[in-house]
């Protein structure tokens, strides 16, 4: 049966920027969504916390060829790094302001973020038939240069959204029109 996961970023939770609206927009058609609510923070969020949280849908089965991911910030390295370490295939991948191997946000991001980076980035197109990869030309986070990057070594389709900050709330997205196109 198909389904969708929306993975939050760094700092943020199931309830922030657009993700509550993504979630409502899918499931209001009838359709499975789930949105792990992973640990945040210095000294809980690193990649083994959130590895064993999303192994915990894997062993229920809810992870499978028929599933699409949506994932935000370095949620799109994270799930990069699971699906390649974990071999497990998935029907679509749709990343939003991803990044990898990228430092300089600051101390705090830079720490929680660090765990998650993998050196075989590329090696997640041979788990997914799909990869959508939007960012913006804009991101006060992230440079361009590291999300454009990103898009380039992975997608199967890029969409750049000029102007877009980090397409989170505080670049104005509680909703994202644009990505329902992609679903």
């Amino acid at each position: 049966m198909e389904n969708y996961f929306i993975i939050h970023g760094s700092f943020s939770s199931p309830y922030s920027n657009w993700i509550p609206w993504l979630y409502d927009f899918i499931t209001s058609d009838k359709k499975e969504c789930y949105v792990p609510d992973f640990p945040i923070g210095v000294g809980k969020q690193n990649y083994e916390n959130w590895e064993k949280l999303l192994k915990y849908y894997v062993d229920m089965e809810l992870i499978t060829e028929n599933t699409t991911i949506i994932a935000h910030s370095i949620a799109p390295v994270f799930i990069s790094k699971f699906l390649t370490k974990n071999k497990i295939k998935v029907k679509k991948l749709i990343f939003v302001c991803g990044f990898n191997n990228y430092l300089g946000i600051d101390d705090e991001y830079d720490a929680v973020n660090k765990s998650m980076y993998l050196d075989n980035l590329e090696d997640v197109k041979s788990y997914a038939k799909e990869i959508i990869c939007f960012y913006s030309d804009n991101d006060p986070y992230v440079k361009y240069e590291a999300e454009k990057d990103f898009a380039d070594k992975i997608a199967t389709e890029k969409v750049l959204i000029p102007n877009a900050g980090h397409i989170n709330l505080d670049s104005g997205y509680d909703t994202f029109e644009d990505i329902v196109s992609y679903l």
